[in-house]
């Protein structure tokens, strides 16, 4: 044998038991995602689209979208534990010169893996490149996740925060400052395994049946990216366990520009009524951007105007400033994505 059929063996019995392991921290935040996506199934947020409000939605909705992100992770890494669940005692450049195949068959009966099909001296990096490329790509859900928190605590937002205990400090300098840091943690943690994931990919090229280029860089990033996403997962459980959810605040910022958010239900409204939906859209807009630029009311704006009231009634205008019509669907989105 050479030194590759133990050590590969071994690698891929050690990410095996590692994977289990991850897999458990990612079945406890999807328990818990799930659990606050259902708590949260009537709580009304503002949508936002490239950072600007865009019309109302529900803030279980989000949880659920997570919640969803979390378990196609799940999916990944079954997906790379079959992959990675192959041994090979092949000898020197995998044309088993010096061992009989069934050797292999033994030994790989004996840790529950499978011979790899065609081997050099080692097995072959696509597999552990898929690995840290799927752990990489789970570090970047819960960055997702992470961000949306850290930006939904900004001052002037305000709708999320995550926990803070009675003696932190938020800030050496300035006593009033309650910071993401946890979420900022695990941010910066997932550019270190997107950095480990390139790493595994750089290994998959090796000159002929094998060069040591790849093996140095294992010692490092498997066990490194492994350790990372279990700490960035035990970080997220507490930041979610935690997390004050300011339901006020969220449906307060919904009305901010004095129904801004509500212009799409107006101008389809109108688009039924008036000759041409260019026409709705231009008195839409006037009157939506003045609201914005002058501070105005937009519903005031619109119950105000006499070329509106020609064409809608009072109950119709009202209509169209109804939170419940964008949250109707919400039980279904939630239903389907939950079950």
């Amino acid at each position: 044998m050479t030194s590759s059929d133990i050590l590969d063996i071994s690698l891929s019995i050690t990410i095996q038991k590692a994977i289990v392991l991850i897999k458990k921290r990612l079945v406890k935040v999807s328990k818990l995602l799930k659990a606050m996506a259902k708590r949260h199934s009537k709580t009304v947020c503002i949508g936002r689209t490239h950072g600007i409000h865009a019309e109302p939605t529900i803030f279980g909705l989000k949880l659920a979208l997570w919640y969803c992100e979390i378990k196609r992770g799940l999916k990944r890494l079954d997906s790379c534990a079959r992959g990675l669940a192959v041994g090979k005692v092949s000898g020197a450049v995998g044309n088993f010169a010096h061992v009989d195949p069934r050797v292999e068959r033994y030994v790989c009966r004996k840790f529950r893996l499978s011979p790899a099909k065609v081997s050099t001296q080692i097995i072959q990096r696509d597999r552990h490149a898929e690995f840290l490329n799927s752990l990489a790509v789970i570090g970047g859900s819960l960055e997702k996740i992470a961000t949306e928190i850290r930006n939904l605590q900004r001052t002037e937002i305000g709708e999320l925060e995550e926990g803070f205990a009675k003696k932190q400090k938020g800030s050496s300098a300035m006593p009033h400052k309650k910071n993401p840091i946890t979420c900022e943690r695990v941010v910066g943690l997932a550019r270190v395994l997107r950095g480990n994931a390139l790493a595994g990919m750089e290994n998959q090229a090796l000159w002929h049946e094998r060069d040591i280029t790849h093996s140095s860089v294992e010692r490092i990033i498997i066990p490194d990216s492994c350790i990372l996403i279990d700490y960035m997962l035990y970080l997220l459980e507490g930041i979610l366990r935690g997390l004050v959810v300011n339901k006020k605040r969220m449906y307060v910022n919904v009305f901010t520009g004095g129904g801004l958010v509500f212009s799409q239900r107006v101008l389809l409204a109108l688009t039924l009524k008036m000759p041409s939906r260019e026409e709705a859209y231009k008195l839409v807009q006037s009157m939506a951007m003045k609201a914005h630029s002058k501070n105005y009311s937009f519903k005031e704006l619109v119950c105000n105007s006499s070329v509106v009231k020609r064409y809608l009634s009072n109950d119709e205008i009202e209509s169209c400033f109804d939170v419940k019509y964008y949250t109707r669907k919400a039980a279904f989105i939630l239903k389907r994505a939950l079950e």
